[in-house]
């Protein structure tokens, strides 16, 4: 493994007392020419002999989404300073395992759009997607094995593991008003978190840093993922369709329990539980008006983005002892971007 330091690049990041001002486009210009052998990369190893395995491929990895998982693992190997191509190949890879769950998400959860398209089981119906989705797994497993190192099989297979197990959980959380806050953080750390907990300790590894600079990189991104998530509930009843690329109170129609519906029911008015636990277990979105209503009420959307912003600075004081560098400076940006964005 190569760990020989490289020229820091000039990209500016304002700093304000150990901290960064978000600017997610500074962020990806840092890593712009690495981002670019990724995109190559994703559409190489896209191809098939079978032709349905290429269409549908290419309509899931080029219809959008911000790439910030892949983006995580080159800002991780940066950070340490690392100048191989390894990473390029361990980006493609979270990409595709990304791109695998979202696609079986929409299966199990007949979600009609996704970055504001329709999904691909909505065109090509559900037994090709999820046959498409297994191919993004074996090809991201396939590339691993190309790597060649096996501590790096560890952590990838583990990770999908805990993601699977976190796809089950939801799954038996759905319809369920008697989800609380603690099982619902376990379920989103399983489901969405430890993949960014993966990209980020991928940077490490690749560097072969210390134990205790590879546990800083994990988690923050354990808790950047976490934060992540967590705006995306408050997305579901605050921004627009047109914004998110998804149906407003999707969550609701699929009876999830996320954390704006758990503590509206565990602050509100016994009328009021009583209504968001109907609603939760029967799904659809005939209450959806009158549970606006109550998140609103009971301040829901504060309290979970104030989760959300704890979150985001546990991942900031898990790497505050990092020299600085514009990597350091592009995770620390990165935990505002995850809590203030508005898509």
């Amino acid at each position: 493994m190569i760990t020989t330091e490289r020229t820091q690049p000039t990209v500016s990041l304002a700093r304000k007392k150990n901290s960064t001002i978000m600017d997610i486009n500074a962020i990806r210009q840092l890593v712009s020419e690495d981002t670019q052998s990724v995109d190559q990369l994703i559409h190489q190893r896209l191809k098939s002999e079978v032709v349905l395995v290429n269409q549908l491929g290419r309509y899931i990895v080029n219809s959008g989404g911000k790439r910030l998982r892949p983006l995580l693992v080159l800002i991780s190997a940066g950070t340490f300073g690392y100048s191989g191509k390894q990473h390029i190949n361990l980006a493609a890879i979270i990409e595709f395992i990304h791109t695998a769950t979202l696609v079986h998400d929409d299966v199990v959860d007949a979600s009609e759009l996704r970055r504001g398209k329709e999904t691909a089981n909505s065109i090509w119906g559900n037994e090709a997607s999820v046959l498409v989705g297994d191919f993004l797994y074996s090809r991201a497993f396939e590339m691993m094995v190309e790597v060649g190192e096996m501590r790096i099989m560890e952590i990838m297979a583990r990770a999908t593991n805990v993601i699977a197990e976190g796809e089950v959980l939801q799954l038996l959380n759905c319809n369920n008003p008697d989800t609380n806050e603690q099982h619902y953080l376990e379920v989103i750390r399983c489901k969405t978190a430890k993949l960014f907990e993966a990209a980020c300790q991928l940077g490490a590894v690749l560097c072969q840093r210390s134990a205790a600079e590879e546990q800083a990189m994990k988690s923050y991104g354990m808790h950047l993922g976490t934060a992540f998530q967590l705006v995306d509930d408050i997305l579901d009843y605050s921004a627009s369709s047109d914004v998110i690329g998804k149906n407003i109170g999707d969550d609701l129609a699929e009876g999830k329990p996320t954390l704006p519906l758990i503590y509206a029911m565990q602050t509100g008015t016994t009328e009021q539980a009583v209504l968001i636990h109907a609603a939760i277990e029967e799904g659809g979105h005939d209450h959806i008006d009158a549970v606006m209503k109550i998140i609103a009420a009971t301040d829901a959307l504060s309290y979970t983005s104030q989760a959300a912003e704890a979150e985001a600075k546990k991942a900031a004081d898990a790497i505050i002892d990092f020299p600085d560098s514009p990597y350091k400076d592009a995770l620390l940006a990165l935990t505002q971007f995850a809590v203030k964005r508005t898509y």
